[in-house]
C-alpha cells in the first residue's frame, strides 16, 4: 500500500519536470496485470476472472474512497493464496 500511495502522490523533481504520479488505477493494475504480464503468467493471473488463479488481499478499507494522502493507513485485514487463508489479522 505504501507504493502505491507513493506512486499516486509523486511530486516533479524539480519545477517545470513533468507529472509522473500515476492514478490509482494504474498503481493498482502495476502490481496485478503488469505484474503477471512481467512473469509471462497474464494468461493465468493478474485479474478476478474464472479459471485465474485467485490470490486476494482484502484491505482494512476502500482505496478508492481512501484519499492518497491517507492510503498508508489501510491494512491488510486476509490474504488468500492458492484457495487458503494465508494471514488473518
Amino acid at each position: 500500500i505504501l507504493s502505491i500511495q507513493a506512486a499516486v502522490m509523486r511530486k516533479p523533481w524539480a519545477e517545470g519536470m513533468p507529472d509522473q504520479s500515476f492514478s490509482l488505477q494504474e498503481a493498482i493494475e502495476g502490481y496485478t496485470v503488469e505484474g503477471a504480464y512481467a512473469e509471462f503468467m497474464e494468461h493465468r493471473k493478474g485479474r478476478l476472472k474464472t479459471g485465474y488463479l485467485g490470490d486476494i488481499v482484502v484491505l482494512s478499507a476502500d482505496i478508492e474512497a481512501t484519499a492518497p494522502e491517507a492510503l498508508h493507513t489501510v491494512r491488510p485485514v486476509t490474504t488468500i493464496c492458492g484457495g487458503s487463508i494465508t494471514y488473518q489479522a
